[in-house]
Formats: structure tokens, C-alpha cells, sequence
């Protein structure tokens, strides 16, 4: 039925208004309850084009309207078509935001990628360059929203604003209180821990409290699992590794290929990534963790892109590394990784050059 905007406010304050008060709704009660600032002889009017289309009936004398069932029908399709865009515009918003996520990683990893390769360049030594891991893996907030009647949107946020997603199938229907409900004691509870610090005696303390939605509540506990738990391997990106070939001292045949294996395999590197978090870290000959690196030298540098989301720098050379030139390299680095990460116009250092 094709009705007029005006026509569809009056009808939906007559029926919100009916379904407050049950009495029947006149004229000047629908001049105070819309928007429209309409005399109540032009409301009245439109009210006798409404009960004439049958969507309004006058019951008995009196001059009051209450809703039919074809008027109830029209508000609760609108209601509907409200709601589905509303969904429409949440999802929209959501696959956004997932797209604005990916965008970012993907720019993270092609930008550490072209460091690890400016940096062999410059240095004419290996350099490796591990991609950014989350260290404060706590629990930021937690948000459930309804999608439908038998479904809820889990939204998971850790510190390191690492976001991530789950739909919870429920068994019963929860009104808006109930839903509110459970984001308060989930956030009272969890905002703030650690996976490590979620002990049995806080799950029994949620449990009590929301004892008919358990089924929900462990979903949700999925879904933090998943978010604090880094199951992904580490990402380390090297460049320059024929350069070993540059230097006698390492260019043997039998330990070349050994270490250009370590390398290209990232087998064991994770040992110059797991170690203190010094600002400098240099490992000459024996001290380097990594077993077929023993005949070269290892300076690292930790950078550091957000709160908590922390990567390392590394090159590898001869013992007789320009160490001075080295450490000065990594130390502009880490602050144009850093500046460039977070400038918006993606400008390196303060003038957008390099002392490398």
C-alpha cells in the first residue's frame, strides 16, 4: 500500500500510542506525539483518509482511532524493513571494517618485506625482519549484539586492537535487557585479564550468575580463546642472502649452504626473535643463538608499531661488520618503521629521508 510519509507517521503514532495507553487515539494526541506540526483538522483528515483505506477503525462513538489488523500489518512490515536495513548497515559496516584490517596487514607485510630488502641493499649484509606480534594479549571488551532472534554477534577486542568475530547460535530467544545483561558481567568479569588469568573460579562466578545462558557463555569463551591465542607461525621475512657469498670468511660451500638453508627455511630464527627485548642487541660469533651462525655476527633491534605490537630487526655479516654503521642503521629504522606505520600519509622519519 502506497501511502504518503505524513499518512505513515500518524498511522505509527496512532498504533505506538494505542499499544501504550489501550484507549483510543484522537487527534490532538497525534499532534503531540509526531513531529509533523499539523493542525488537528488537517490530522483529522488524514485520520478519515487512514480508516477509509482500513488501516484505522473508530470503535463504538467514540472520535478516538485504534489500529486494524491491516494497519498493524503495515507497521510491523515497516518495523522489519527497518531492521533488515539496519542489518544491511551493521554488516556493510562490518565487512568495512575487516577490509580496512586487511588492508592494513597486507601494508604492514609489503613494507617490512621492502625493509628487509633496503636494508641488504645499504648494508650488503643479510637482514631478516620479523612481522609484528602482540604482546599484551589481554582482553580489551567484549560486545554482544543481536543479528536476529536466533543469533548473537560476539565481538572480541584484545589490547594490540586485534578484533575478532564469532556468531553464537542461541537456543531461546533473549530480549535487549537480557543481552545487556550479559555484556555487563562479561566485562566486569573479563575486560582486563590475560587467558592465563580467566581461572575456574571466575567461569563458576559467571556461571552462577548467568546460569540459564551457559551455552552462550562458553561460546563466547571460544571465541576469547581464539583471540588471545596466537596459533598463527611467526612471519620473518630475510633479504640479501647471497651476500654471504661476498665475504670469504663465510662463503665455505658446506657452511654457506647451511646458514642460506636456516635462512630460507627460518628454521631456528626464532631464537634471535624470543630474546630480551634490549633496544640493541648484539651477538658476536659464539654467542648467537642459532647454531650455523656461529662463524658471523647478529645485531637486532626491537621495533615497536602500536601499544604492545612489537617485531624485530635483524643483520647478519661477517664478525667484521661495520658495527658503528649497523647500529646507527637499525636505530633510524625502528623510528621510521614506527613513524611510517602510524603517519597517515605514509612519510618515513620526519622529512621523509634516511641517513642509510
Amino acid at each position: 500500500m502506497d501511502l504518503s510519509e505524513r499518512k505513515v507517521k500518524i498511522l505509527h503514532a496512532i498504533i505506538r500510542n494505542y499499544l501504550e495507553t489501550g484507549e483510543p487515539v484522537g487527534s490532538r494526541t497525534i499532534s503531540k506525539y509526531t513531529d509533523l506540526n499539523l493542525s488537528s483538522a488537517t490530522i483529522r483528515n488524514e485520520v478519515a483518509d487512514l480508516e477509509e483505506l482500513g488501516l484505522v477503525v473508530s470503535p463504538h462513538t467514540s472520535a478516538g482511532r485504534i489500529p486494524t489488523d491491516l494497519g498493524y500489518r503495515l507497521y510491523v512490515d515497516s518495523l522489519m524493513k527497518d531492521r533488515e536495513d539496519e542489518l544491511d548497515e551493521r554488516e556493510k559496516k562490518l565487512e568495512e571494517k575487516e577490509d580496512l584490517l586487511i588492508q592494513k596487514v597486507d601494508k604492514v607485510e609489503t613494507l617490512l618485506k621492502n625493509m628487509a630488502k633496503m636494508l641488504a641493499t645499504n648494508t650488503n649484509y643479510t637482514t631478516l625482519v620479523s612481522a609484528p606480534t602482540y604482546q599484551k594479549n589481554k582482553i580489551k571488551f567484549i560486545q554482544l549484539s543481536p543479528v536476529d532472534s536466533t543469533k548473537l554477534l560476539c565481538v572480541i577486542v584484545s589490547e594490540g586492537n586485534i578484533i575478532k568475530n564469532r556468531i553464537i547460535n542461541l537456543e531461546e530467544e533473549l530480549d535487549n535487557e537480557k543481552v545487556l545483561n550479559l555484556n555487563v558481567l562479561l566485562n566486569t568479569s573479563l575486560a582486563g585479564l590475560t587467558l592465563e588469568e580467566i581461572n575456574l573460579s571466575i567461569l563458576n562466578k559467571i556461571n552462577q550468575q548467568t546460569s540459564e545462558h551457559i551455552q552462550i557463555v562458553d561460546q563466547v569463551m571460544k571465541a576469547i580463546i581464539e583471540t588471545l591465542s596466537d596459533d598463527e607461525d611467526l612471519k620473518i621475512y630475510t633479504s640479501g642472502t647471497m651476500n654471504i657469498f661476498k665475504y670469504p670468511e663465510l662463503a665455505d660451500s658446506s657452511k654457506a649452504g647451511e646458514l642460506i638453508n636456516v635462512l630460507e627455511e627460518k628454521e631456528g630464527l626464532e631464537e634471535l626473535i624470543k630474546d630480551d627485548e634490549s633496544d640493541i642487541k648484539v651477538y658476536i660469533g659464539n654467542e648467537t643463538p642459532v647454531e650455523s651462525m656461529k662463524d658471523c655476527s647478529v645485531v637486532t633491534a626491537h621495533y615497536e608499531i602500536a601499544d604492545g605490537v612489537k617485531g624485530v630487526i635483524g643483520i647478519i655479516g661477517p664478525k667484521r661488520m661495520d658495527y658503528e654503521k649497523v647500529m646507527k642503521t637499525l636505530k633510524n629504522v625502528k623510528t621510521q618503521l614506527s613513524d611510517t606505520y602510524n603517519n597517515e600519509n605514509g612519510r618515513s622519519g620526519k622529512d621523509g629521508e634516511s641517513d642509510y
